[in-house]
């Protein structure tokens, strides 16, 4: 079997080579083996990244088992919660390329035969997979799996959220500073990647349905020895696809791609997803336009309401079935196309080995809570190419709305007014210069709605902005604004007061000025000066393509 790695160990001239891999305390058995990567994002600051360690340790086993010799490498990450308001959140969804471009280093560098990618949360998972489509060689994935549930003084499910609504409570008068430092002892019990179906885990289950990552791998608890069994099979799995000559794109394909973006829509994951999946697409040499999205949207129900749009968590979805039973209702109801292909097979074998669903935490297609998916594209003159909002999240009393613009130059600029109690009901908050290239960096902006949310206002008032938000957000706010205000599209000519008119159903999103105005701003309108001149963030300010593109690097 002719391998990759033979360039770096075959051969009178690679005695050198074979030396340095000695030094590392490999065997002559173990360089007669496939060299296989095991690509690692662990790390002591991101609690779904602070166990991966111990993954790749089971992957490791897992691919000596089955005859390979197992090499780790390790990349960064970002943790977003503790990102979130402040300038470090400019460098999370940078990190995304930043991570992309190390893995294919490593990988290209050492000429490995095939790896396995074990990240966890936001922007490590997308950031892996796009290397995957890059470097084209067997891949599985594994994540760490999420946390677990907190339990409140009640009984009932914390999370992440409720901190971050928390602070708007405590603002409110509404909780006291003492029961939310009781939250923020109980809501995070556990490693692993926040409980809820936020970005994390939402990509994390994506994986599942885009065939790279083995079943489960979306919802076992970190905490569960079934995780640990399940990074030994990936382990096992990407030395079977080695054997049999299947490399990434025979699986990332758009086929894959299209099943992912309905599995997205049936179980409304968050709007990052989007622009993460869309970014991956564009890997694979499959691109998807916003119009996909929208189609793909009206031609899938959303058949199940995990946190933040409803009270479970992803504990509970793995109790009865996992990704699995989304798969299973989709793929027998026409919904996913069956001819496939995963890394364990095909996905209507899959779907023939799922029982039928519970019903409960996974609806039936007619019984779902929309005939459309849980995310929804918005256009129009404020919007042109899009706006995104996860509408399975929006209560159906708000997904009208029409209120004067609170404009706002930065999210710090819109949270002290929000905090300050200057925002009023009916209002339409807009943060704009928060963009891919105006932030630059997309900001998640999990502190405005949650404020928003914790005193009240997400039954009054919506958020707006050429940014972006955690998948933990619920309310309606509208992210992904396109084209961004750094490169003059209509959000930078809003100005305080206009009328802007939102209607999620029907996806549409309106400033209320005269088509003669806007050109008279446009006319009057600068653009900004670079926030940054140097380092990375100047860099990928400079090379960043625009939201609805996904916000790769052209």
């Amino acid at each position: 079997m002719l391998l990759r790695s033979d360039a770096i160990k075959r051969g009178l001239a690679r005695a050198p080579h074979r030396s340095l891999l000695k030094a590392d305390g490999l065997t002559d058995e173990e360089l007669d083996r496939p060299l296989v990567a095991v690509v690692s994002a662990q790390n002591e600051v991101i609690p779904g990244h602070l166990h991966l360690q111990q993954i790749a340790d089971a992957v490791k086993a897992g691919v000596r088992m089955a005859g390979g010799t197992p090499l780790q490498v390790n990349t960064i990450g970002v943790c977003d919660g503790i990102a979130m308001n402040h300038e470090g959140m400019k460098y999370s969804l940078t990190s995304r390329e930043v991570i992309a471009d190390s893995v294919e280093c490593a990988i290209q560098g050492h000429q490995f035969d095939a790896m396995v990618l074990i990240p966890s949360c936001d922007k490590i998972v997308p950031g892996m997979l796009i290397a995957a489509c890059r470097l084209n060689i067997p891949t599985v994935l594994v994540s760490g799996g999420p946390m677990l549930a907190g339990r409140g003084r009640h009984g009932e499910q914390t999370d992440l959220n409720s901190l971050f609504d928390a602070v708007g409570q405590v603002t409110a008068g509404t909780m006291t500073e003492e029961e939310c430092h009781w939250l923020e002892g109980t809501a995070c019990p556990t490693c692993g990647s926040c409980s809820g179906m936020f970005t994390a885990n939402s990509i994390c289950c994506l994986s599942e349905a885009l065939g790279i990552a083995l079943p489960g791998n979306g919802t076992i608890p970190a905490v569960y020895s079934e995780r640990i069994r399940l990074a030994k099979h990936a382990g096992m799995k990407v030395m079977e696809l080695l054997r049999d000559g299947t490399c990434a794109l025979d699986i990332i394909n758009e086929k894959s791609i299209r099943n992912g973006m309905a599995l997205d829509m049936a179980f409304g994951g968050s709007t990052n997803t989007m622009l993460h999946l869309t970014a991956i697409a564009q890997a694979a040499g499959c691109p998807v336009t916003m119009q996909d999205w929208d189609d793909v949207c009206a031609a899938t129900p959303n058949i199940v309401c995990i946190a933040p749009a409803g009270p479970l968590h992803i504990e509970d979805l793995n109790a009865v079935g996992g990704v699995g039973a989304i798969v299973g209702e989709l793929g027998r109801t026409g919904h996913l196309d069956l001819t496939a292909q995963t890394c364990h097979g095909s996905v209507a074998d899959w779907v023939t080995e799922q029982p039928p669903v519970d019903g409960e935490v996974v609806r039936t297609v007619d019984n779902a809570y929309s005939p459309d998916g849980g995310l929804k594209v918005l256009r129009g003159n404020l919007a042109p190419n899009c706006g995104v909002v996860k509408k399975s999240a929006v209560s159906a009393d708000m997904r009208q709305h029409r209120g004067p613009a609170r404009v706002f130059e930065s999210e710090e600029e819109a949270c002290t007014a929000i905090f300050g109690g200057k925002i009023n009901a009916g209002d339409v908050i807009v943060i704009r210069y928060e963009g891919p290239a105006g932030g630059p960096g997309m900001r998640e902006m999990l502190t405005p709605t949650s404020a928003i949310c914790g005193m009240g206002l997400d039954k009054s008032c919506a958020l707006i902005t050429d940014g972006r938000f955690s998948g933990a957000t619920k309310g309606p706010a509208i992210g992904h604004v396109s084209p961004e205000a750094a490169a003059g599209g209509p959000i930078a000519l809003v100005q305080e007061g206009d009328v802007i008119s939102i209607d999620i159903d029907a996806g549409t999103l309106t400033l209320e000025v005269s088509d003669e105005e806007l050109a008279s701003r446009r006319a009057a309108w600068q653009p900004p000066a670079p926030k940054y001149t140097t380092g990375v963030l100047s860099r990928y300010a400079r090379l960043v393509t625009s939201a609805d593109k996904g916000a790769y690097l052209s």
